[in-house]
């Protein structure tokens, strides 16, 4: 799809002034130039135009608010003075993956006053020997170069703050729901603690009318033996005194 076709799209319906962030990635430019951005997207301050086919960035439009700008894999050499010409306040710029070659095509990066995290991963600059040093020297507002500090320790990872940071918020509402999932576990838990306790006493009940009920039959059964002892004695004695 033509950049000119993907940014028209990537409008819905709204007007250029009230387009905060611009996502064109994998689009294609026919010229190798930017096309389809225009001055009026003066409130832009996100910008994504990977793998476009890019190879010069000199019709770049003026975008006083844009922070971040993505222009990995694409093609291009020089030209980067129209970034500070352009886009003054950035303070991410990612161009890995371009044809960056010697520490004199970034030294126009200098003018970015508030850069602070450059991207040159898989360009041949990288291969420089003493690379990063070089870089954090002719560039001393870069506090990130390829993801790490001059101390190679990590950036932070901005997008896994605002995660946390909105599951965090959404942490009160989980809780309410936990504690009555939590509730209703207890009441079942109850339920069948009752019905389980309902259980034992009807059979100890069930078991005590049993025990009672044999007893009843022994006593009964020991009666009527009783009985039939006297009865039987009763008769022999009967028997004596007929002789």
């Amino acid at each position: 799809m033509e950049m000119k076709k993907r940014i028209s799209l990537e409008l819905r319906n709204r007007t250029p002034q009230e387009v905060a962030e611009l996502v064109v990635d994998n689009c294609r430019s026919s010229c190798g130039d930017v096309e389809g951005l225009t001055d009026d997207f003066k409130e832009l301050e996100f910008l994504s135009m990977v793998n476009v086919g890019l190879t010069s960035l000199s019709k770049l439009p003026s975008l006083p608010k844009l922070r971040k700008l993505e222009l990995s894999d694409n093609s291009i050499s020089g030209g980067l003075e129209t970034l500070s010409e352009k886009c003054a306040n950035l303070t991410y710029l990612n161009l890995s993956g371009n044809k960056i070659k010697e520490l004199s095509t970034i030294e126009a990066l200098q003018n970015l006053k508030s850069l602070n995290s450059l991207d040159l991963f898989n360009c041949e600059i990288t291969s420089l020997e003493d690379y990063r040093e070089s870089v954090f020297e002719l560039l001393p507002q870069v506090t990130y170069l390829d993801g790490f500090d001059a101390e190679d320790n990590e950036a932070p990872d901005s997008e896994a703050d605002d995660e946390e940071d909105e599951g965090d918020e959404g942490a009160g509402p989980l809780g309410e729901y936990e504690d009555e999932d939590d509730e209703d576990d207890e009441e079942e838990e109850g339920s069948e603690g009752a019905e389980e306790v309902g259980l034992s006493y009807l059979m100890k009940k069930g078991l005590q009318v049993r025990i009672f009920c044999c007893l009843c039959h022994t006593e009964e059964a020991g009666v009527r033996g009783e009985k039939r002892k006297r009865d039987a004695e009763d008769e022999g004695e009967d028997d004596e005194d007929d002789e």
